[in-house]
């Protein structure tokens, strides 16, 4: 029997599945770039997509900022703000930098996964600001959406000289692929922007979805929010699943992050047959802190699960539910078909905080029951509308009771967030 190794948290669950079991894999973990991180990324920075150099667009400017990203994506940041402060440096001297922090509507960034992310001596040495949604004196009203929503951003942002991003690209269950653009929105967006980008008519576009950019009415809005901020430049890695540097590119947010997405579509793809039980993570640590990130690695499993079959989701959830609205949303109301009715029937302007991730979820517990494997208790993952288990065993033996069936079909997913499953 082969036995999958399934990221969880810093460490991995393991188990033995039956031969005829599938695994759906991206074929990042084959993939050998035959140099290290730091020379993909400064490679990528010599050789920049469709603009100039760094150091050549920071001459003259005297206010930068580098928008990173936050405690909940494993960006490198250790490898790539180095690099772009050099460079940075080598072309203006006295600029002032400002790191930027893009928490989109996430908690702010603490002191210590400040620490953990750059290092301490750029925590130290470098001005940091956390981006608060909510602070309404420091947002600036930039223009309206495509969408007609107000766009709305941080103002150290918007009165850069020069915008620059970090970040990195992978599948997005929503936007089609992370990174690029989506530094600035959601990224360092109001959060009333935020809502009405994520409104329910958006997430439930058929074009929504996961490697999709073309045609897709959330990424359209984001687009349209980096070109009137101004963003100029970015550098976006490629991870596998170790959260190896194995891609860089560099250079035009948009052009850029077009050839980055191109690479992973590539190398991400897996063709599904249904399966009655499918097991999916979000690729462990940081991005299966809580069930709200969760949802994303359970969309690969929506996609690859017959209908009524189980999904089994592994997420150490150390850091909880990941959000008060997504909770009540989901807890507050024993019917989830009148709950997503409720959604749908909102307009773009009375999207409501976590309805997005909430809609999606509903989306994937109208297809398969979830069995969800986590450190939490068991009252709170059943108020969420799965079922609790603590071990892989346990969500398996779970799983044949709910099929009613000695024998099912297994499709294992190691990492969720890492496929475009077709």
């Amino acid at each position: 029997m082969p036995k999958i190794s399934f990221p969880y948290g810093k460490t991995s669950l393991c188990a033995e599945l039956s031969e005829d079991a599938k695994v759906l894999e991206s074929k990042l973990a084959l993939y050998d770039p035959k140099k290290s991180g730091d020379e993909l990324v400064k490679d990528a920075m010599l050789s920049p997509i469709g603009s100039a150099r760094l150091e050549e667009l920071a001459k003259n400017k005297k206010n930068v900022v580098i928008i990173a990203s936050d405690h909940t994506r494993p960006v490198p940041s250790k490898i790539i703000i180095p690099a772009m402060l050099e460079k940075i440096r080598a072309g203006s001297p006295d600029a002032e930098v400002t790191i930027l922090i893009a928490t989109g509507c996430h908690r702010g960034t603490t002191l210590a996964e400040l620490e953990d992310k750059f290092g301490r001596e750029i925590v130290k040495n470098e001005r940091i600001v956390v981006h608060d949604c909510d602070d309404e004196k420091n947002l600036v009203l930039l223009g309206k959406l495509p969408s007609g929503g107000d766009c709305i951003i941080n103002r150290i942002a918007a009165e850069a000289d020069l915008l620059v991003a970090e970040g990195f690209i992978e599948p997005h269950f929503f936007a089609g692929f992370s990174g690029g653009r989506k530094s600035v929105l959601p990224g360092v967006a109001a959060r009333k922007t935020v809502l009405a980008n994520h409104c329910s008519e958006f997430i439930a576009h058929p074009r929504a979805r996961t490697g999709v950019l073309e045609g897709n009415p959330i990424h359209r809005d984001m687009l349209w929010a980096a070109e009137a901020a101004g963003l100029k430049y970015i550098v976006n890695v490629v991870l596998d699943p170790h959260k190896k540097v194995i891609h860089a590119v560099a250079g035009d947010p948009f052009a850029a992050h077009r050839a980055g997405c191109d690479f992973l579509t590539e190398y991400c793809g897996a063709s599904a047959e249904p399966a009655d039980v499918v097991i999916s993570t979000n690729g462990g640590y940081p991005l299966d802190q809580n069930v709200y990130q969760a949802v994303k690695g359970m969309t690969a499993a929506e996609a690859a699960v017959k209908q009524d079959g189980v999904i089994i989701m592994l997420a150490a959830s150390n850091d909880g539910v990941g959000g008060d609205g997504f909770y009540h949303q989901l807890a507050d109301e024993p019917d989830i078909k009148k709950t997503m009715a409720l959604f749908l029937s909102r307009r773009r302007d009375q999207t409501q905080p976590d309805q997005w991730q909430t809609q999606i979820f509903i989306r994937v517990l109208e297809k398969a029951r979830v069995i969800f494997v986590s450190g939490m208790d068991d009252q709170t993952v059943e108020k969420l509308h799965m079922i609790p288990a603590h071990s892989l065993e346990e969500a398996l033996e779970k799983a044949g009771k709910l099929l009613k069936k000695e024998k099912f079909s297994v499709t294992a997913i190691p990492d969720g967030v890492s496929v475009i499953v077709k």
